[in-house]
């Protein structure tokens, strides 16, 4: 019997995407499903969610349990799925972005990279790394699966401070050409099966490195369209990407704004209007959300007739080709061992990968173009300072992390930026250890 444990599981709707996909999968249907979150009375409403998804689309043929202790909830996992947000909307999200605005560093999403970026990351690491750890203990061969965000580091990090096998998963590879082609309106006129395309860099940006129709490339058809759109449209930043460095990258156009020095600048407002820049948008989305979740609980929680049907979530597929061998492609975030050759190696990745009885078996790249190896290495060193943080508890990495980004150094002067982080240490408090 395979046994999945969820971390985070109080993430309801995420939960039904994910275990609700393995219930609908025949090598998964009678899995031990275990869960676990700190917040007790989102536990329960998961339980009850994923019970009512078990009896009505299942036959009740997996067991679903709910736990209090950690390590129990992990021992004897095959698998481990990870969706836990340390600190949450209130007060962490608030806190990563209020106390920037005070020096005037503004930020859309603030999960990934910038300033918000490195402060999740030091929130989020310590907690991955310590039940990365009791998996250690308890389930050393289970496949630990990501889904939180900052992924890169998260994934950098616990493949540095422990042993246990994971692969980092985000949606931006799977959606990024289909999202692009109805943009664009080129799905109207096209069948998306008759191309083929290859994507590969860091999570959030990895890059359509080639795409071609029939053996034909397509990239300056997708180049003609873009230059049609009347600024601003909501794709406005990835465009201007693609027309100065070439290549399309596969997340928003919100999370690249804050990637990059060019867009979001106070000597220059003008361009937040010109590009459509939305900021303050991951705290406009949390309170959406949870103003949302009242009306969605009645809906999934408490329906008793509550049925499923299958995403296209990684994680059931990925289950399945290792429990089966019916093997599988993804898009994972996983250590660059010479995977993409002029990136750092000790750095996270975003590689098509194979999946089967042998695990995760990611591809080989190669050189990426010079200029987007370059953009990307700007985030990498942001990355790579910040696990080191993390782990070793220095507050000077905390300092040359933020010292490095793209964004905040581009405003913000060395004594500001040094004193932000200051700001930022005290206001988080208890989420954070005691840096030296």
């Amino acid at each position: 019997m395979v046994k999945i444990t969820f971390i985070g599981a109080g993430s309801t709707v995420f939960a039904k995407n994910v275990l609700g996909d393995a219930m609908l999968t025949p090598s998964l249907q009678y899995a031990d499903i275990a869960l676990y979150d700190i917040d007790e009375e989102r536990l329960r409403e998961s339980e009850l969610m994923l019970k009512n998804i078990n009896k009505n689309s299942n036959d009740n043929r997996a067991t679903i349990k709910t736990y209090y202790n950690r390590k129990e909830a992990l021992r004897g996992a095959d698998f481990v799925v990870n969706a836990i947000q340390v600190g949450g909307y209130e007060p962490s999200t608030v806190i990563d972005f209020d106390i920037p605005k005070k020096y005037g560093l503004q930020q859309t999403i603030g999960d990934t990279l910038g300033i918000g970026g490195i402060f999740r990351a030091l929130r989020t690491i310590p907690v991955m790394v310590a039940f990365a750890k009791e998996m250690e203990e308890v389930c050393p061969n289970a496949l630990l699966l990501n889904y939180t965000n900052p992924m890169a580091m998260l994934t950098m990090a616990v493949s540095k401070a422990t042993s246990i096998k994971t692969v980092g998963l985000c949606h931006s590879v799977q959606v990024c050409v289909p999202d692009l082609f109805h943009y664009l309106g080129i799905s109207e006129d096209y069948d998306l099966n008759d191309f083929q395309w290859k994507i590969a860099g860091i999570n959030h940006m990895a890059w359509l490195l080639e795409i071609n129709y029939k053996g034909e490339d397509f990239y300056p058809v997708i180049k003609e369209k873009a230059l049609e759109k009347p600024m601003p449209h909501h794709d406005a930043v990835r465009f201007e990407l693609m027309r100065n460095f070439g290549h399309y990258i596969t997340e928003s156009s919100e999370h690249n704004a804050e990637y990059h020095p060019y867009f979001i600048k106070s000597k220059y407002p003008e361009l937040i209007e010109k590009f459509g820049i939305p900021i303050d948008e991951y705290l406009r989305r949390c309170v959406d959300q949870i103003a949302g979740w009242e009306k969605q609980r009645d809906e999934i929680v408490h329906n008793g007739q509550l049925t499923h049907t299958r995403s296209q979530e990684y994680a059931s597929y990925i289950m399945d080709a290792m429990v089966t061998g019916n093997p599988t492609t993804i898009a994972g975030n996983v250590m660059n061992t010479g995977l993409i050759t002029n990136l750092p190696t000790d750095s996270c990745v975003e590689v098509p990968c194979l999946v089967d009885k042998n695990g995760i078996q990611p591809t080989y790249v190669g050189d990426l173009p010079t200029q987007l190896a370059a953009l990307n290495r700007t985030n990498i060193n942001v990355q790579q300072l910040t696990v080191e943080a993390a782990l070793t508890l220095d507050r000077n990495k905390i300092y040359q992390a933020a010292l490095m980004d793209p964004h905040t150094n581009s405003e913000l002067s060395i004594d500001d930026i040094r004193n932000l982080v200051d700001d930022l240490i005290e206001a988080h408090g208890d989420y954070l250890p005691k840096y030296h």
